[in-house]
C-alpha cells in the first residue's frame, strides 16, 4: 500500500472528534480519557501493541537462526532493524493514532447521550421484540430454554472474552499483517462500526433489558459479568450527577449492539482474507456465541443485535471502498507458511547481505 493506508480511518476519526468536541462544547460537558480512572487508553494500547512486537520480532529471530543453521546467525537487532522498517513503523504508528483517536471520541460520544436527551426507546424495542418472538421476551426464553446455571457462566465469559479481543485484534491487525491492505480495511472498518454506533446511540437512545426489565434477570446467579452491568450502572449515576466531578465516562447504550457489529467485522476480513478454516469457524462460533450472550445477560434487546448485524456490514463495506479493497475473498487461501516465507525473503537477503 501506499502512504494513505489510513487516510480514511483519520477522517473518520477526524468527524468524530470534532463530533465529540461540538457536543461536550454545546452542553458544557468534559472531554475525558475513557478509561482514565483505572488505566488509560493511552498506555493500555501501545503496551498491548509493543508486546506483539516484541513477540513477532523474537518469532522471526528464532525461525531465521533455526535455518540458517550454524553459519551466518542472525542477532536479534538485526532482525528487529530489518523486520521494522521506517515504513512498517509508521504504518503501525498511523493506525495506532487514528485507532485511538475514533476509540476516545467514540467513548466520549456514548457517554452524552443522556445530557443530550432524555428519551429512552426501551419500551418500544422490548415491544418490537415480543411482536418478533411471537409474544416472548428473547431474554426470558432464552432462560428457560438453556437455564440459569452452565449457561450463564459461559455466556458471561464470552461478553468477557469480548472485551480482550478488540485490542488483541488491533495488533495483529498492525504488526502481523505487514502493512497489508487487509490490516487497514479492517481498522478502517472498525472505526466506522464505532461512527455509526454512535450516530445509532442518539437516533434510538435506550439503555437495554438488563436496566430496563431488571425483574427478567433476578433469577441469575452472581458472575463476573453481575459486577460489571452494576459497575456501569454505578458510573452512569456517578456522571449524571456531576460530569465535572469525576474522571469516569458512562457507558450504557444499547442501540445498536456493537459488540455484534465489531465481531462481525472480524468475520467478514477473516473470509475476505481466506484464513486457515479453523480461525474462521472460531469468528464465527464466537459471533454467534455473542450475539446469544447479549440477549441472554440483558445488555441487549434481540433488535439491537438484528441493527448490529446491520452496522457491521456497511462498516466493511464501507471500509473495503475508502481503502480501495475489492469486496470478494482473495484467490488463493493464506497461510501461516506463505505468510512466513512472503516476510522472511526480504529479511533473509538484507541479511545475506550484511554477511558478505
Amino acid at each position: 500500500m501506499g502512504r494513505g493506508e489510513f487516510r480514511a480511518a483519520a477522517v473518520v476519526a477526524l468527524a468524530m472528534a470534532m463530533a465529540a468536541g461540538l457536543v461536550a462544547w454545546t452542553f458544557h460537558l468534559p472531554l475525558r480519557d475513557p478509561d482514565g480512572a483505572s488505566l488509560p487508553t493511552w498506555f493500555r494500547l501501545p503496551v498491548i501493541v509493543a508486546s506483539a512486537v516484541i513477540l513477532d520480532v523474537l518469532a522471526r529471530w528464532v525461525l531465521l537462526a533455526r535455518r540458517s543453521g550454524s553459519t551466518a546467525r542472525p542477532t536479534l537487532r538485526t532482525v528487529a532493524v530489518e523486520r521494522w522498517n521506517r515504513d512498517q513503523i509508521r504504518f503501525t504508528l498511523s493506525g495506532l493514532v487514528t485507532w485511538y483517536v475514533a476509540y476516545v471520541a467514540f467513548r466520549n460520544l456514548k457517554s452524552y447521550v443522556p445530557f443530550v436527551t432524555d428519551r429512552l426507546a426501551d419500551p418500544e424495542l422490548a415491544r418490537l421484540d415480543r411482536l418478533l418472538w411471537m409474544g416472548h421476551d428473547p431474554a426470558v426464553l432464552l432462560h428457560d430454554v438453556l437455564g440459569t446455571s452452565w449457561a450463564n457462566w459461559v455466556m458471561a465469559a464470552v461478553y468477557l472474552i469480548w472485551i480482550g479481543l478488540v485490542p488483541a485484534s488491533l495488533a495483529i491487525a498492525l504488526v502481523w499483517t505487514r502493512r497489508s491492505t487487509y490490516g487497514a480495511w479492517y481498522v478502517t472498518a472498525v472505526s466506522v462500526d464505532w461512527m455509526l454506533g454512535a450516530a445509532l446511540y442518539y437516533a434510538v437512545p435506550s439503555l437495554g433489558p438488563i436496566y430496563s426489565s431488571p425483574e427478567w434477570f433476578a433469577d441469575l446467579p452472581r458472575t463476573p459479568n453481575t459486577s460489571v452491568h452494576e459497575m456501569l450502572l454505578s458510573d452512569r449515576i456517578e456522571v449524571l450527577g456531576g460530569p465535572w466531578d469525576t474522571q469516569t465516562v458512562q457507558t450504557i447504550a444499547a442501540f445498536a449492539s456493537l459488540h455484534v457489529a465489531v465481531m462481525l467485522t472480524i468475520c467478514l476480513v477473516a473470509e475476505a482474507m481466506r484464513l486457515p478454516a479453523l480461525v474462521r469457524v472460531a469468528a464465527w462460533t464466537f459471533l454467534a456465541l455473542t450475539m446469544v450472550a447479549t440477549i441472554y445477560l440483558g445488555w441487549h434487546f434481540f433488535v439491537d443485535v438484528v441493527a448490529g448485524i446491520g452496522v457491521g456490514v456497511a462498516a466493511f463495506v464501507l471500509a473495503a471502498r475508502a481503502t480501495g479493497n475489492p469486496l470478494r475473498r482473495r484467490d488463493e487461501p493464506w497461510t501461516f507458511r506463505a505468510a512466513l516465507r512472503a516476510a522472511d525473503r526480504p529479511e533473509r537477503d538484507a541479511i545475506g547481505t550484511r554477511g558478505a
